[in-house]
């Protein structure tokens, strides 16, 4: 009984001197990323939501002194990155922040480090800091959501899908994307050259 008391008391005490509040909820650090939209599309016919597949470019920036330390448009040759929102795949606050976006809209994110690099930071960005990312989305399409989706992309077996597993269901998705471009750039220029040679053989009286 004295046990319980004592144990009721040292909680009263510390919740009086403000010690509960080095408890930080999930919830209320989700609401510590600050969303500004810097540009929105007239129509928007499609919003980003968890578990869709996001093409976008993004850049990054130190909060502290505005320096920048990544730029998908010059990072790996420049091409917009593709990722699952929500999973876990890029930092949790632009799991966050990038949601319900529309296809060409522009934001500015501001993360607090907690749910950016935290306290180990990484690479070119310190411990503890806070960051500014400006995204641009170009495109959101379906993710892996049907069963015999997940089956494909959790490798496995083991019905759980690591962010490995995604990686390399984004990147197969990147590669069908680029072949199929390709090929629509081939028919377009195969059709050109058939049209252009008709035109010579016409006007030659072939």
């Amino acid at each position: 009984m004295w046990t319980f008391l004592s144990c009721f008391l040292c909680l009263v005490v510390a919740s009086r001197l403000g010690f509960g509040s080095v408890w930080t909820s999930a919830d209320e650090l989700d609401r510590e990323v600050k969303i500004e939209v810097l540009f929105k599309p007239l129509e928007c016919t499609k919003r980003s939501k968890k578990g869709d597949l996001i093409n976008a470019h993004y850049d990054g920036y130190l909060a502290e002194d505005g320096s920048q330390f990544y730029c998908s448009r010059t990072d790996k040759d420049g091409h917009p990155q593709w990722f699952v929102l929500g999973v876990g795949q890029v930092i949790r606050g632009l799991d966050i922040g990038m949601l319900d976006m529309c296809v060409g809209e522009k934001r500015k994110v501001t993360v607090p480090s907690a749910l950016a690099f935290g306290d180990k930071g990484k690479g070119p960005v310190p411990p503890n800091a806070t960051v500014v990312f400006e995204v641009e989305v170009l495109s959101v399409s379906r993710g892996p959501r049907s069963m015999e989706a997940f089956g494909h992309i959790d490798l496995d077996r083991d019905k759980t899908l690591t962010k490995a597993e995604v990686t390399a269901f984004t990147s197969s998705k990147v590669l069908i994307f680029q072949q199929q471009d390709e090929t629509l750039r081939t028919q377009k220029v195969s059709g050109f050259q058939l049209r252009f040679c008709r035109v010579l053989k016409g006007s030659a009286g072939f």
